[in-house]
């Protein structure tokens, strides 16, 4: 973790949360004894992130079911996140599909949820969940995601290059 420029952290920590505050937040501390000390640097400054923190971060998310364009760490990352058993079915793809649409006229940006381990049909029935709430409850859903994906995603790209998390 040491050996970790600033620079090269900044890069790796854009690509898990595209929040400039966050990132100056969590590289200010750098550098980190470990990963577990990244970790909860990380999670200490997206505590809480503001609305505006989350609109400028959904920016860089895509749809739920749609592929990410491009070949960045980002992207890399939902691919990965939205892997799922059943990607070969058509009737809910074009339901997500039908939802996301419905939800974005609805509160203006794209549905997040953290879909690493989920199915799509359990991605469906939260979306078709979600749409029913006003912006508040939203809004309480999606920031607390949001933190829950940037963590995944840190731990993630430091355990992929062999510094383990503490047990």
């Amino acid at each position: 973790m040491n050996d970790l420029s600033v620079d090269h952290l900044r890069v790796d920590l854009r690509a898990c949360l595209a929040v400039p505050r966050w990132i100056d937040e969590v590289a200010e501390q750098a550098p980190f004894a470990s990963v577990d000390d990244l970790l909860e640097a990380g999670r200490t400054a997206a505590n809480p992130l503001t609305r505006d923190e989350v609109e400028a971060a959904l920016a860089d998310h895509p749809r739920i079911g749609d592929r990410p364009v491009g070949e960045g760490a980002a992207q890399a990352f939902s691919r990965s996140e939205q892997a799922s058993l059943d990607d070969d079915d058509a009737e809910t793809a074009a339901a997500i599909a039908e939802g996301n649409a419905i939800y974005e006229k609805r509160f203006d940006r794209v549905f997040l949820i953290r879909a690493a381990g989920r199915s799509r049909g359990e991605i469906l029935a939260e979306l078709n969940r979600r749409i029913r709430l006003d912006d508040d409850e939203e809004f309480a859903i999606v920031e607390p995601q949001l933190r829950e994906i940037a963590l995944l995603r840190l731990e993630k790209t430091f355990t992929e290059r062999g510094i383990e998390p503490a047990e």
